[in-house]
């Protein structure tokens, strides 16, 4: 969530990394594109399977996305740096959904993810 189509953003770079580690990746943000051969979906679509959600959207634009990624029923959703949110936290705490406040990059990069 807040893929960019801008080399320098940590989102970009978090699709290229996903997808050299072979992990199935799908990117919401608000232009549309093309990142390391991911479309970035502008719209909001039901995707079954959806292991984490890594958020590089800040917290007072996630309000409108908490029914969205709640009903993509997620294994864990990642709040990187800038996105913490203690009021979508209770959300996913409340919905049975882990949660890592933690730098995708680091954890890709470190084989922790």
């Amino acid at each position: 969530m807040g893929a960019s189509l801008k080399p320098n953003r940590y989102s970009n770079i978090a699709i290229h990394k996903l997808k050299n580690s072979g992990i199935e990746t799908v990117a919401f943000g608000l232009k549309p594109g093309n990142v390391s051969e991911v479309n970035i979906d502008t719209e909001l679509i039901d995707y079954d399977n959806i292991h984490t959600v890594m958020l590089y959207v800040n917290p007072m634009r996630q309000k409108v996305y908490y029914d969205y990624i709640i009903s993509l029923k997620p294994q864990r959703v990642i709040f990187n740096p800038g996105t913490e949110n203690p009021d979508f936290i209770k959300i996913l705490e409340e919905n049975k959904i882990d949660f890592e406040i933690a730098c995708s990059l680091v954890l890709l990069s470190t084989n922790q993810y």
